[in-house]
């Protein structure tokens, strides 16, 4: 591992337009932030949207909310993520298998800070809701698990960028929804849910690769001077 681009876990084509993704998600989750701070009830958007507080879904979409929820308690996403790091490891990708425990994981310890740090409530003061951890979990999952099929398919800065941001959207509204149907969070919790993983992940992912590469020269310099040592 030297670093290659078929080795990078955050392909060197992405990184200037993730990065700026990362930037504009960034900047949402603190204006969200900035403005529901300290907040108890819905936004007049939150409103517009569906009543913040209605458990409105119904069978048979109630069970597919309860089964999406499910993906984001712990036991859940412990089995989601052991399942995408085995197929990380069967697909020879171990950057990959790093980065699906890590990206999620500080996705979901950001997400949890600034919920103390904001303390926006639903259904009482106990119940912190913004940004959604839930959304964060499964949108950052997602984003990995795109980076790994931009990599295996060869896509170029401009296709592989669209499918992570598809791949992150499509499961940041898919959780979003679960979670406003459900009455666990507001609509703008899982906005800013869905952008603490954009703005998280790539980071991550550009730290993993960061950590391999010095630890690839590492060992080829001790390799070589393993190799130097013997001939002497």
């Amino acid at each position: 591992m030297t670093g290659r681009p078929t080795t990078a876990v955050l392909p060197p084509s992405l990184r200037a337009r993730l990065g700026l993704v990362a930037a504009l998600a960034a900047l949402v989750v603190a204006v969200l932030a900035a403005l529901f701070a300290g907040h108890s009830q819905g936004s007049r958007v939150d409103r517009w949207i569906i009543p913040p507080t209605a458990d409105s879904v119904r069978p048979p979409w109630r069970f597919v909310a309860q089964t999406l929820d499910f993906l984001g308690e712990p036991a859940g996403s412990a089995m989601v993520v052991v399942a995408a790091v085995t197929g990380c490891l069967l697909l020879r990708r171990p950057r990959a298998a790093v980065l699906m425990v890590a990206g999620p994981g500080l996705a979901v310890g950001a997400a949890t800070l600034l919920k103390h740090l904001v303390g926006r409530t639903i259904h009482g003061a106990d119940n912190l809701s913004y940004p959604s951890g839930h959304t964060a979990f499964l949108t950052a999952l997602a984003t990995v698990a795109a980076l790994l099929a931009t990599d295996r398919l060869g896509l170029g800065g401009t296709a592989g960028t669209s499918l992570v941001l598809a791949a992150a959207l499509v499961a940041g509204a898919a959780m979003g929804w679960a979670q406003v149907a459900l009455g666990a969070h507001y609509p703008t919790d899982v906005l800013g849910g869905c952008c603490t993983a954009l703005a998280v992940t790539p980071a991550t992912a550009w730290l993993v690769d960061r950590a391999a590469d010095r630890m690839a020269v590492r060992s080829a310099e001790r390799t070589a001077g393993a190799g130097q040592r013997e001939r002497r």
